[in-house]
């Protein structure tokens, strides 16, 4: 197998998205697919083309969304790459692994350059959830039909397809290893974190500057150049936002009644200062083949150590992120004591929060620049911004290994391992 390089990264600043409200989304004016489009001329025409990399170099670009329906759909990943100048030559797929489908499109672009059918790949991703959420999708719900021959009487839909039931369920799991408390730090910890390396510019190399509007006023145009959900918090403010979640009252807590003395109401545990906002934004990658990349004086973000990828009780779907990435740490002969970073989507803190239990991680390795419960979660874009991310953060402390994972709605997680080839 041909060694693989992540050569660089680039995303845009992720913006706060309202469905009901789109003029205070600051790229509520552009569709996702123009998003990434402008993301990908800047991307090419700057800091790639400073590489002697054109677009004319890549050999398959995939396209990574978890709503790729309506204004979403990519026309098999060929649309945004239309739009941005592509040439027709350069082929494209569309892949949906929801949370982890811009990740998912990196590891077929990485198996290409590893089996030698590809040379350089382009992994990329965007959502826009302001513009494209809960819309022109028909799930198949035979499963809670007991008359279909698809009934799965295991199968809670109510939990399914609620991801804020789905974290209440590994949470309530978990008692009494954490505590809505602990959930609630963990996103004050995000958000200071990301404001703070907002403030000092860290993520300014790694955000383009895309045009978009002031929010609420569509008529001022600005240039958006930060995370628009990141904001100083306290625990005693994020300790009061309404909750969410509904609770399962599982029998082994003592059912209704002992959830409630423990956690001193009949609610869940699941606020917004607790779990990833909505978002719009677009990630980008580019892999190439090692000899290449060498061959042409490239020098690379990173190694692609190895992949995972694993299915779960899709009703604990936060779950997801551990077996894949234990099957990673197979694959690449690693144990979590290898890996120096890591970066666990916080598509809601216990998710992270559990990961972090099962590698029995030290807080100071993981999200150190603040989490999705701050910078934000455009769904199947995330994956490559938790992977370039994790590049950009080995670089800087001179630190060799670093785990990339996420939870994917449906049941599934996604991981990838990186190597810092200057460490």
């Amino acid at each position: 197998m041909k060694e693989v390089y992540l050569i660089d990264y680039a995303r845009t600043a992720f913006s706060r998205s309202r469905p009901t409200q789109p003029e205070r989304d600051v790229f509520g004016e552009i569709r996702g697919d123009a998003l990434l489009a402008e993301l990908l001329v800047k991307f090419f025409d700057g800091r790639l083309a400073d590489k002697g990399i054109e677009k004319k170099d890549i050999d398959e670009v995939s396209i990574g969304v978890a709503s790729g329906v309506l204004e979403n759909w990519t026309y098999g990943g060929r649309s945004p790459l239309f739009l941005a100048g592509f040439p027709y030559e350069v082929p494209s797929f569309f892949i949906d692994r929801q949370c982890g489908s811009a990740g998912s499109g990196m590891h077929v672009g990485i198996m290409e350059i590893m089996t030698g059918h590809s040379t350089s790949t382009l992994a990329a991703g965007f959502e826009h959830m302001t513009r494209v959420r809960g819309k022109g999708t028909e799930p198949n719900l035979s499963t809670a039909n007991k008359k279909s021959q698809f009934y799965r009487p295991d199968l809670d839909l109510q939990t399914l397809f609620n991801m804020l039931q789905t974290a209440q369920k590994l949470y309530e799991q978990e008692v009494p290893t954490f505590t809505k408390e602990d959930l609630d730090k963990f996103g004050v910890r995000s958000h200071n974190l990301a404001v703070k390396n907002h403030e000092e510019g860290w993520f300014k190399g790694e955000i383009i500057p895309i045009e978009g509007h002031a929010p609420g006023n569509i008529e001022e145009k600005m240039m958006i150049d930060r995370d628009m959900n990141a904001r100083k918090s306290t625990l005693e403010a994020v300790s009061k936002l309404r909750r969410l979640s509904q609770p399962f009252y599982l029998e082994k807590n003592g059912g209704k009644e002992g959830y409630i003395k423990r956690e001193g109401t009949e609610e869940g545990v699941i606020t917004a200062g607790n779990s990833s906002p909505l978002n719009a934004g677009a990630t980008a990658a580019v892999l190439m083949e090692a000899e290449e990349a060498k061959k042409r004086g490239i020098e690379p973000m990173a190694r692609i150590a190895s992949i995972g990828w694993a299915g779960v009780d899709p009703t604990v779907m936060g779950r997801g992120p551990v077996p894949a990435t234990q099957k990673a740490l197979k694959y690449a002969g690693l144990s979590a004591d290898d890996i120096d970073y890591w970066e666990i989507n916080e598509a809601f803190c216990i998710v992270a929060l559990n990961c972090k239990d099962k590698f029995n991680l030290s807080e100071d390795k993981v999200n150190i620049m603040g989490g999705s419960t701050a910078i934000g979660h455009p769904l199947g874009s995330t994956m490559v911004r938790l992977t370039g991310t994790l590049a950009r953060i080995l670089k800087d402390k001179k630190a060799k290994y670093g785990v990339a994972n996420a939870c994917c709605g449906g049941g599934q997680g996604v991981a990838t391992i990186i190597e810092n080839l200057d460490a």
